[in-house]
């Protein structure tokens, strides 16, 4: 069929395993093989970018210190009281907020609960809250049964009062 139809030619297989191959296909095709694809390469850009940035952050910072350090250091009484009252400063702030916000997210768990909404932990605290009201109750029975018992006892104590 092949001596028939002269459009269809018998191909020879370019590869690695062929002999009669050229060389320099085979280079060109090692390297497509180990080229990066098309969705790799914004990633491959943006991580040129960011170590270039950290190269330039580590020298400038260095160099920064290297300048600068012996003004720091003839400045350094001055600048120990201040980094303390900063530092008092700030952490008090966070204080402030950090105790603000848990306040706010308590209230507004108290609203839900309260309201009937069933916030995160609701059936932990009727749990608890039943708890507390049966041990009430157990602790009122029993200081009725005994109360009489030890008032008995305090009148024979003191026969006279």
């Amino acid at each position: 069929m092949a001596e028939r139809n002269p459009t269809q030619q018998r191909r020879t297989p370019t590869g690695p395993n062929n002999p009669t191959a050229p060389a320099f296909s085979t280079f060109l095709q090692r390297i497509q093989a180990h080229s990066p694809h098309s969705a790799q390469l914004p990633l491959f850009i943006t991580a040129l970018i960011l170590l270039l940035l950290t190269g330039l952050t580590v020298t400038v910072t260095s160099l920064g210190f290297i300048f600068f350090m012996p003004l720091i250091i003839i400045s350094s009484p001055v600048w120990f009281p201040i980094g303390a009252v900063v530092l008092i400063v700030f952490a008090g702030f966070a204080s402030v907020c950090g105790f603000g916000v848990l306040s706010v997210v308590g209230f507004c768990w108290m609203y839900r609960y309260f309201k009937g909404m069933h916030p995160p932990g609701w059936d932990r605290v009727d749990y608890a809250r039943s708890r507390i009201y049966d041990t009430a109750s157990h602790v009122k029975d029993y200081a009725m049964e005994y109360g009489g018992y030890l008032q008995s006892k305090v009148k024979d104590a003191a026969p006279g009062a």
